[in-house]
């Protein structure tokens, strides 16, 4: 385990996180296009191209990248652009494709309209796959646009550790909340293949034992979801919404064009609601999910 780097999120240690926090807010991005990074075929990164998307990983935990390839829709793209970054260990999580990789359109057949991802609804803050076992928690995301909608789907962004230091700052007790075991269920639901999945429950904030890198699991719903029957972890709930219907700094909006894509380490995200138009293809993106996180960063 990296134990200076645990140490930076220990509450009993205010001067390894002050150092840290220094650093940290020192070279976060502090408007949208300090995370873009222009590549020709994310299938195939140059050396500089991929340094650039792993730096400002390193900085903010998400790269935003613009490619040549238009809207190309080859499936490969977000699982090629993964194992160069590190990604192998994919979640193939309900209603993916076959291979693992889910195409994020409209599909009003089956299952899918029940789900707000396959509709043109808007999606609250949150992180990927919430939902997931204590042993297969998502750590890295990326996202792929072939085409975007006619009108809306923008996405809101936010580093999980600007939001950690935005809470530690106003109140310890609130982090302590969030870190709690219990903090926050999600009741039992539809799994694997459609099947039943146990209830899950855990903290929000965790500290990741294999790298000591901090991982955020959050969900903004109002059903379907337990917060601990707590005093703190209910201001620290509403501490953090708060935050994130905000306009300060380090949370940034915008919207994925074709050829373009996010590379996380499951940041937190929004996404507006769409529409389509007769005539104009239709939003689709590319989403995959990774129980790595970005490698180098």
């Amino acid at each position: 385990m990296d134990v200076v780097r645990t140490n930076w999120f220990d509450l009993d240690n205010e001067v390894a996180y002050r150092h840290w926090r220094e650093r940290r807010l020192e070279q976060a991005a502090t408007r949208l296009d300090e995370l873009l990074v222009e590549v020709r075929d994310p299938r195939r990164l140059s050396a500089a191209e991929h340094e650039a998307l792993l730096s400002r990983c390193r900085r903010n935990n998400m790269a935003l990248y613009a490619s040549r390839i238009g809207d190309d829709p080859d499936k490969e793209i977000p699982r090629r652009l993964g194992e160069q970054l590190g990604l192998q260990r994919l979640d193939h999580n309900w209603l993916a494709d076959d291979d693992g990789i889910t195409s994020l359109t409209v599909n009003p057949e089956g299952e899918h309209p029940q789900y707000i991802p396959y509709t043109n609804r808007p999606i609250h803050w949150h992180t990927d796959g919430y939902y997931n076992p204590p042993e297969r928690q998502i750590h890295g995301l990326l996202l792929h646009c072939v085409h975007p909608a006619a009108r809306g789907g923008e996405n809101a962004l936010m580093d999980p550790e600007l939001a950690y230091i935005h809470l530690r700052d106003a109140d310890p007790a609130y982090v302590a909340a969030l870190m709690r075991p219990d903090a926050m269920t999600i009741p039992e639901g539809t799994g694997e293949a459609g099947g039943r999945r146990p209830e899950s429950v855990g903290p929000v904030f965790s500290v990741t034992p294999e790298t000591g890198a901090l991982h955020m699991r959050y969900t903004a719903r109002s059903r379907n979801i337990r917060w601990a029957e707590d005093v703190q972890v209910q201001a620290a709930v509403r501490a953090l919404t708060d935050l994130l219907a905000s306009d300060r700094p380090g949370i940034f909006r915008g919207r994925l064009e074709s050829g373009m894509g996010l590379v996380s380490n499951n940041v937190l995200h929004d996404r507006a609601g769409f529409e389509d138009t007769e005539g104009v293809p239709p939003r689709l993106l590319y989403r995959a999910r990774f129980y790595d996180r970005i490698v180098g960063a």
